[in-house]
């Protein structure tokens, strides 16, 4: 089967899954929704980036993001799924390449608007305290958004490829991004800018101390990404149905 039908087919099977579909949804809601609470939040005036303070919310919204990636590559090794795909597209290096294209591109195309939503609650909330925040910062960082969300949920996607299990695949990501990294985030200009989730939203801030730029960070979690879908794609190839 050439790629398109390939691609068409993934598509299909994510679009038809209930608790997918409502991942991107909810992507959008809990990004918006922490975004709102953190603009609330003024006890920090004095030390506040209005840019991230908008943008807050993506520390949870991305949750949301890695569970839709595992989710949607560990549904094919229950069941048989699998071996039903392969049958079908029997290069497993293009089914592969079509799976994690049907993941990347939702996402990209919700993180965007998640961006957009987030950016709009932000500058609402915040009232005057957004006033030095430009409109250039605002574009980047909902671009900056959108990557970074598809570039998690791809991340999870090879993970999951890799551990043939959504569970083992979460149950590692979701404790690191909420506790790991809040840990040594602290240690700014050092190693720990270099974990995959704090140097993709050093886009998402106005001003930042560490090592990485905005898109030098990006292209760090892309490295990360693109290392876990190496990974998921040998084991695919190498590895039973």
């Amino acid at each position: 089967m050439p790629f398109a039908p390939a691609l068409h087919s993934e598509w299909l099977k994510i679009r038809t899954l209930r608790s997918l579909v409502a991942g991107l949804g909810a992507l959008v809601l809990v990004t918006a929704a922490f975004s709102a609470l953190a603009g609330l939040d003024n006890s920090g005036d004095a030390d506040i980036d209005p840019l991230f303070s908008a943008f807050f919310g993506v520390s949870f919204g991305q949750i949301a993001a890695v569970t839709f990636g595992a989710q949607a590559v560990s549904s094919e090794f229950q069941g048989g799924a699998l071996r039903v795909s392969l049958t079908a597209v029997p290069r497993r290096g293009r089914w592969f390449a079509a799976k994690v294209t049907a993941i990347g591109a939702p996402v990209l195309a919700v993180g965007l608007l998640t961006g957009g939503v987030s950016l709009a609650v932000g500058r609402a909330v915040l009232g005057d305290r957004a006033s030095g925040m430009s409109w250039g910062e605002g574009l980047r960082a909902v671009v900056g958004c959108g990557i970074y969300l598809a570039l998690m949920a791809l991340l999870a996607a090879g993970l999951a490829a890799l551990l043939r299990s959504g569970v083992a695949t979460l149950s590692i990501l979701i404790p690191f991004l909420l506790l790991v990294s809040f840990v040594v985030g602290d240690m700014s200009g050092n190693v720990a800018d270099f974990l995959p989730d704090r140097a993709g939203q050093v886009v998402l801030h106005e001003t930042w101390d560490g090592l990485l730029g905005p898109w030098s960070g990006l292209a760090v979690t892309a490295a990360w990404t693109s290392a876990a879908l190496l990974a998921g794609s040998w084991s695919v190839r190498r590895r039973d149905a």
